[in-house]
């Protein structure tokens, strides 16, 4: 038989194998092998190709026997780190309200969009860990010891998480979303969060507003402080030197809080801007209950451009963070990590974009 009668497909009956998806794509079996193990330094035209390759031919890896050969488990751990309960409160009751406030997070639903949509091309999965507390935490460093899950991305919701620390310390491949708030050597992801404040103080102003307050997130954050810093800071550039603020949450209810204490507080202000998109819902709820009209008598900008963002009324003008992205990126870095342990500690931070909708 001629090579060019020789067939390309697998014999009637057997299974795909990596030889057949490389016949198919026109590469040899060491790229498709890098592909299929997600190895991102390979062209991505190959990569499209090898893909498709894949699916023409129905190609499934062994994981049970490619586990064996690379000690894979082909998953990782989302783990989002909680509010430090210690010993006495960590009973179902804590662990299943910090779940919920979760859950409840658009944030996190964009996270983990990301990550789902990063892994599941690369026969990866995610596994979901919840670490409210130091017993929590250790679950997590000890889960990952066993092998159980070849990596970590960790979400941290509090100020001097130590568990960032306590992975690395272990030597555990992990990647953060968002700078540590404690020394760590561990790559992360992050946004620009300063120029987002700036893009909203910059939009208050040339509507012309000029009694303008805030609704800043927790402070012990590097979030929660850079988009503080970073709103007042333009404001301050402007003359416009004290700019009331009111702490809250990054929850609907702490926005809802800080809007009634400043509202009472400053009755005459005419432009708010809260540091994520749930606090601003929670603002123009209550500008709404006290008969302010939002924009015409005071303007709001949040921040994320999360799904909060377009269920408001009105509409939120927001600053964009494109989660889902960096969620990927982070992915990305982790699965890089894996290849190449001993590779450097990286750190990729996004621009935020104005996006402008009726709120403001």
């Amino acid at each position: 038989m001629t090579d060019a009668l020789r067939p390309t497909g697998p014999s009637p009956g057997a299974s795909p194998t990596l030889e057949d998806v490389a016949r198919a794509a026109g590469v040899s079996r060491a790229t498709v092998s890098r592909v299929v193990n997600g190895v991102r330094n390979v062209d991505p035209a190959i990569q499209e190709a090898v893909r498709r390759a894949v699916s023409v031919t129905g190609y499934t890896p062994n994981r049970a026997a490619r586990s064996l050969v690379t000690r894979r488990t082909d998953s990782v751990a989302l783990v989002v780190s909680g509010t430090g309960v210690e010993p006495d409160g960590e009973g179902p009751a804590e662990a299943g309200a910090f779940t919920a406030q979760v859950l409840a997070d658009p944030f996190f639903g964009r996270v983990m969009t990301g990550v789902v949509n990063y892994l599941r091309p690369r026969g990866m999965h995610p596994v979901l860990m919840f670490a409210e507390s130091s017993r929590a935490r250790e679950e997590v460093v000890a889960y990952l010891r066993q092998g159980s899950a070849d990596g970590a991305l960790i979400v941290s919701t509090h100020a001097r998480d130590p568990l960032p620390g306590m992975v690395v310390e272990a030597g555990l491949p992990a990647v953060l979303y968002a700078r540590p708030t404690l020394p760590a050597r561990i790559s992360y992801v992050d946004l620009a969060h300063r120029d987002g404040a700036r893009l909203a103080a910059e939009h208050l102003l040339e509507r012309g507003c000029r009694r303008i307050v805030t609704i800043c997130g927790p402070l012990g954050i590097p979030a929660g402080q850079d988009r503080f810093e970073g709103f007042t800071s333009t404001l301050s550039r402007h003359g416009h030197h004290d700019v009331p603020v009111a702490e809250g949450q990054f929850t609907q209810e702490s926005g809802e809080a800080a809007m009634t204490r400043l509202l009472a507080e400053h009755p005459d202000l005419d432009g708010v801007f809260a540091s994520n998109d749930l606090m601003a819902t929670g603002a123009c709820h209550v500008l709404r209950e006290h008969g302010r009209r939002v924009p015409a008598d005071v303007a709001v900008v949040g921040f994320d451009d999360s799904s909060a963002a377009s269920t408001c009324r009105p509409p939120l003008t927001t600053v964009r963070q494109p989660v889902e992205q960096m969620a990927a990126e982070m992915t990305g870095l982790l699965l890089d990590r894996l290849s190449a342990p001993d590779g450097p500690v990286t750190s990729v931070v996004f621009e935020p974009v104005l996006v402008v909708r009726d709120s403001a």
